[in-house]
């Protein structure tokens, strides 16, 4: 495929030669029929440039994709600097970059019960496609976006390319390495949790010193949290890597705040004010994402774990380790552990979801089987000491028995080719998943490939003792502490392949971009060897 040229994808305002026609048949959902008096306004006038945050698209099917964007002239204002009234918003989908063959073109409502933001689901399209999109309003185009549905389901698919990423705390750096992710030759972006930080300024220090500050006071109310996401999207290396390629989202813990489970907070709050501020939280989270309408919010409840198919190739089962997970063992953080973690009722992804996945894997017909969710599945004795335990109560070391119940499953059904796709822990790392951590002599099921964050911290001094700790996880295969970056995954029906893409530094935006390690996973051997 040739490299789309993502210079394009940071324009502001485009030609007006490339304007959306006003009339066309409506496709996809237009959610402002949910309130039907609200007053319409057809020709606006903005205080500024509406398109500030960019444009996006998301979860490809076959025949199916998302398309997103925001009227915010004035993004860290709550309402966006918008009136209080709907807004039609035209957009057009084509199959060349310059919009001059466009196949489908048509009007959505934004409303301001969502922040007008704008979500347009088209069906009827071409599997396996390459397209470009763009919206209209008033007198204002967005940016172009790309994007690319999913080959159809069933057939013979011989590679995919694909990035996954994650926690990237503004404060803490620039996010070039999006820069750089934008330049890649991809099919789809995976990101795994921590799109925001909750946190008010410099709450959360890096080592090396914050760079940039957030916008306000740790995050509360819906306004809030809108105005968190608006202030990330605003970062013109982000809004690249989103038009570049269709995103598959899901969410981890800052999001909400930080280590929270199910409905029970971090910090003192009681479960009223918690309750509301996870609703706030998901509300905005579904505002600012290319989700299906399947996801949006109920009060404090949302669907976001969900399945998507690349041909005979690979199935991605994304989950939510978060909204119906049991509280953190031993008191969370790291430590021995105590009785709580090893509870056969503690859960990680609840029963239902549990079960969901099972059935996903055992029904699966796809060469690889990607589980795409948040926290570290291997087991990880941080104490090198003899006759000393330590773990992390926050990963699924916490959550033993629901790991070992995911983990037989995987060894007695076989599904093909298992492999799981991580965040959180702002590092690099690579696993064995085995029937048995404490028996290095136990089969491999399954592999596990760790991805550092965009831009937050990993203390050096923690780098030592977990290097240290290595040889008593022989089933960990790498770890990198010191470099921030992404996981660039190329699948074929042989071979899968993990190029750990970091930048040489979060604090230049001018950082270059190198791989420091490459890792592959043959078919039919769980495992991974390095190249």
């Amino acid at each position: 495929m040739e490299r789309f040229h993502f210079e394009r994808l940071l324009s502001t305002r485009l030609r007006r030669r490339n304007l959306l026609v006003s009339a066309g048949a409506l496709t996809g959902i237009v959610l402002a029929s949910q309130w039907p008096s609200r007053r319409v306004v057809a020709q606006p006038r903005f205080s500024d440039y509406p398109f500030k945050l960019g444009v996006a698209s998301g979860d490809p099917l076959p025949d199916s994709i998302v398309l997103w964007t925001r009227l915010a002239p004035e993004p860290l204002t709550g309402n966006g600097g918008m009136p209080g009234v709907n807004v039609p918003v035209q957009w057009q989908l084509a199959t060349d970059p310059n919009m001059r063959n466009v196949v489908l073109r048509g009007t959505a409502m934004a409303t301001p019960e969502l922040a007008h933001s704008i979500r347009v689901v088209l069906g009827g399209l071409k599997s396996a496609q390459w397209y470009w999109y763009q919206f209209k309003v008033g007198n204002e185009v967005s940016p172009i976006g790309r994007t690319r549905t999913a080959p159809a389901l069933g057939t013979p698919t011989n590679q995919l390319n694909f990035a996954f990423a994650s926690c990237q705390m503004y404060e803490h750096g620039y996010f070039t390495a999006y820069k750089y992710m934008a330049q890649e030759n991809l099919d789809l972006v995976v990101h795994l949790g921590d799109y925001i930080y909750e946190y008010g300024p410099n709450e959360y220090q890096s080592e090396a010193g914050n760079i940039r500050v957030h916008n306000s006071p740790e995050i509360i109310s819906l306004d809030d949290y809108r105005n968190r996401y608006a202030l990330y999207k605003t970062d013109p290396d982000l809004q690249a890597a989103h038009a570049a390629f269709p995103w598959s989202v899901t969410w981890d813990d800052h999001e909400v705040e930080n280590n929270y489970a199910n409905l029970i907070p971090e910090e003192n709050q009681s479960q009223q004010e918690f309750t509301q501020r996870r609703a706030n939280a998901y509300q905005a989270y579904y505002e600012h994402m290319p989700l299906r309408s399947f996801a949006l919010p109920n009060g404090p409840n949302m669907q976001l774990y969900r399945r998507l198919a690349f041909g005979n190739l690979a199935d991605f089962h994304i989950l939510d380790t978060r909204q119906y997970r049991s509280d953190q063992p031993c008191d969370d953080n790291l430590q021995p552990r105590c009785p709580g973690a090893l509870e056969p009722s503690q859960t990680m992804m609840g029963s239902e979801q549990e079960q969901w996945l099972f059935q996903g894997l055992d029904n699966s017909n796809a060469r690889w089987n990607v589980i795409a969710q948040q926290t570290m599945m291997a087991q990880y004795d941080f104490d090198a000491r003899p006759g000393t335990e330590v773990f992390n109560m926050d990963q699924w070391d916490g959550y033993v028995a629901a790991r070992d119940r995911l983990l037989d499953f995987i060894q007695q059904r076989q599904p093909s080719n298992p492999v799981v796709i991580t965040g959180d822990i702002h590092s690099n790392w690579v696993h064995d998943l085995k029937a048995d951590f404490d028996n290095p002599a136990s089969p491999t099921v399954a592999t596990e490939f760790v991805g550092t964050s965009i831009t937050s911290d990993f203390p050096t001094a923690f780098i030592e003792p977990v290097t240290a700790a290595l040889p008593d996880n022989p089933h960990t295969k790498f770890f990198d502490g010191a470099f921030r970056g992404y996981v660039r995954c190329h699948l074929t029906r042989e071979r899968w392949q993990s190029d750990y893409r970091v930048v040489s530094t979060i604090l230049d935006p001018n950082a270059t971009i190198s791989t420091l390690a490459s890792f592959v996973v043959e078919n039919g051997q769980p495992g991974a060897e390095q190249l």
